[in-house]
């Protein structure tokens, strides 16, 4: 399974970008997508995860309300929209995946075993 992560940028404080995440083959009914963040000197933090099979979404407290991930079955990619972006939404995002992640485990980076490359987002004036 490969993963290509796309979308970031710099963009002002208030403003909006749409990351998405291209998975080369979904390996299960259970295949689970999720975005990671790390800023410089700072852990990987969960940002949002969704399964492909419903859509079940979920979402790190620091982003609820103003970042909304969503899938297209049809194209295996994972979208993550991200709207009234703070400075310290700064971090290069990551992109993972799984197919054994269960729902506990689901803010884990230690649950996904697929990771794409990253792409660095900005936000700055």
């Amino acid at each position: 399974v490969q993963l290509q992560a796309s979308g970031g940028g710099l963009v002002q404080p208030g403003g909006s970008l749409r990351l998405s995440c291209e998975v080369s083959q979904r390996t299960s009914s259970r295949f689970v997508v999720a975005w990671f963040r790390q800023a410089p000197g700072k852990e990987r933090d969960f940002v949002a995860a969704i399964k492909f099979n419903g859509g079940y979404t979920y979402y790190g407290e620091s982003v609820k309300g103003r970042f909304t991930i969503s899938r297209d079955n049809a194209k295996n990619t994972v979208y993550l929209q991200m709207n009234s972006l703070r400075p310290e939404d700064t971090a290069v995002y990551y992109c993972a995946a799984s197919s054994t992640v269960i729902h506990s485990q689901l803010a884990s980076q230690d649950a996904y075993a697929y990771w794409g490359q990253g792409t660095q987002v900005t936000v700055s004036s």
